[in-house]
């Protein structure tokens, strides 16, 4: 009906981004009837907004991170919940009736979704911005959920678990948010067919999802996100809105400030300039869409501490290798610093597309085409051997 989509942008430089400043973002209400992720955000902006200047945690935050929160991002939905309901309205879908959290293109399927204006927005903000990570805030269980939502043999899905190549960044980002959550951490579900060790779940091993938000993050957007479930009640009174407020308040500081693990820098060529569509990635964890340098020539990269192996690389050129050891640097506010010079480079490299194809179909085909290959290779080792 017209709606927007709002967002707010908080920080020292909130109309734009800042060369060496993370962009976050959290995202809520995309299911319309799951309400307590809209509310808390919207009492999430005050806080931080009062406190700036007066509370040194929240002031240091702001001042180094540049922090998007879109407290709805289905309102026609949220308008057609009429009556309050714990489990299931059709205000869950958008005004077309479509489920916005499968409606963005698939890593491993063909998504045959018709995109919505309000994916499609979205899609587009997450490309105009550098947002290195974010979160989704849902309502029907008390969990965080990362990727993969979905998955095929190339990512273990045959043993129920679909492990993205950062697997252990998402577990620590998700026992984050589930161990400053006020009881989200103890794992008890919304009733007794379902729990969750520590309050966490891999997207995949919970329920198999094609054309979710967060796998459209990591992917394409080079954002890691994870899922959060915030009360088991979709649409709960409003006396208790306050509760899930307190529950939910330090547990949303402490996620944001995650932003700053790792290690980010610049690629520039021979005269300083920012070479853009540079890859870098560390070495063991490349993804199947590369990680790339924004228009500045920044590169994001959230890692847990220990050392790595950045490999920097301009097509035409000769990789960089660094070796690095990473510490815990979110307390100070700013992941550990690494820039890298091409002096032989003195053009700007073209703009990567990365195709919406099912990446990890491909790569899954490929592995498969690896392991014949190496049957057939064995199979004449074996003859040989006999012949001989």
């Amino acid at each position: 009906k017209g709606r927007d989509l709002w967002v707010l942008v908080l920080g020292k430089y909130p109309t734009h981004h800042k060369i060496g400043i993370p962009e976050f973002k959290y995202v809520a209400n995309m299911h319309g009837d799951e309400t307590v992720g809209r509310e808390v955000l919207l009492h999430l902006i005050d806080f931080l907004v009062t406190n700036y200047g007066r509370d040194p945690v929240v002031t240091r935050l702001l001042n180094n991170t540049r922090i998007h929160i879109m407290p709805t991002m289905n309102p026609d939905g949220f308008e057609a919940t009429k009556v309050p309901d714990c489990y299931y309205s059709l205000g869950r879908y958008n005004r077309n009736g479509e489920d916005l959290n499968r409606n963005f293109p698939d890593a491993f399927e063909y998504n045959n979704a018709s995109v919505q204006p309000e994916t499609r927005a979205v899609m587009n903000w997450i490309q105009s911005e550098t947002f290195v990570l974010s979160a989704n805030l849902h309502g029907g269980a008390l969990v965080a959920s990362y990727a993969f939502d979905n998955g095929n043999a190339a990512t273990g899905s045959m043993k129920g678990y679909s492990r993205a190549p950062d697997d252990d960044v998402f577990v620590h980002l998700a026992k984050t948010y589930s161990y400053n959550h006020a009881s989200m951490y103890k794992g008890a579900g919304c009733d007794n067919r379902q729990t969750f060790p520590e309050g966490i779940t891999n997207g995949y091993s919970w329920y198999q999802l094609e054309g979710g938000m967060q796998d459209y993050n990591y992917v394409w957007g080079q954002c890691f996100e994870i899922t959060l479930e915030l009360s088991c009640c979709k649409y709960p009174p409003e006396d208790q809105l306050e509760k899930f407020w307190r529950d939910n308040r330090v547990a949303l500081v402490e996620y944001m400030k995650q932003v700053h693990l790792g290690i980010k820098g610049q690629v520039t060529d021979s005269s300083g300039r920012p070479i853009p569509n540079a890859i870098v990635e560390a070495q063991g964890r490349s993804h199947v869409c590369p990680y790339r340098t924004n228009d500045h020539g920044e590169y994001f990269l959230l890692l847990l501490p220990g050392t790595y192996v950045i490999n920097a690389t301009v097509p035409g050129f000769k990789s960089k290798l660094k070796t690095v050891e990473i510490p815990d640097n979110t307390a100070n506010f700013s992941a550990l610093k690494y820039d890298f010079s091409f002096s032989e480079v003195s053009v700007r490299t073209r703009a990567a597309s990365c195709p919406t194809s099912p990446l990890y179909g491909e790569l899954e085909r490929t592995s498969a085409a690896g392991r014949a290959a190496l049957h057939s290779l064995l199979a004449v080792t074996i003859v040989l051997a006999m012949t001989f």
